[in-house]
């Protein structure tokens, strides 16, 4: 008989799903709004609707010059998933609610996923009230 999983790994799960569908040549990242069970949105990162996709023009600028993580976002085309979850869901639904955060580097392997400063401000803002990530040490949740 299998071991049912835990709702973290089931959430995390789904946003490593989610993260898959990234159109950034970098990272993949993929966020889930978890609220009393339910999913409330999701997002993963990529270029603005109707802009071009990084991965269908085969160039990341900020890789292309050297751009080291965390720095100068504002030179990158991808809104980031934490963005685009909270963007899908009414603020009514995210307070109190938990952010599930997965992300991998351009070669496959788990990314520590943190969100970067202004993420952080909007998940505060939006009313999320927690973090689980993944890392090399296991499952991790964070307040917000």
């Amino acid at each position: 008989m299998s071991q049912r999983i835990s709702k973290d790994e089931y959430y995390l799960s789904i946003a490593a799903a989610v993260a898959k569908r990234s159109t950034c040549l970098r990272r993949q990242y993929g966020a889930v709004i978890i609220k009393n069970d339910e999913i409330i949105a999701t997002g993963y990162n990529g270029a603005a609707r109707g802009e071009p996709n990084c991965c269908d023009s085969g160039v990341c600028w900020r890789e292309a010059n050297n751009i080291p993580h965390g720095e100068q976002y504002e030179k990158c085309v991808a809104v980031h998933a934490e963005q685009n979850a909270i963007i899908s869901a009414a603020r009514r639904d995210m307070i109190g609610a938990t952010l599930y955060l997965a992300g991998f580097d351009s070669n496959g392997e788990l990314a520590r996923p943190a969100p970067c400063i202004i993420c952080s401000r909007m998940l505060k803002n939006a009313g999320i009230m927690g973090l689980v990530v993944r890392t090399e040490n296991g499952i991790e949740r964070h307040m917000i």
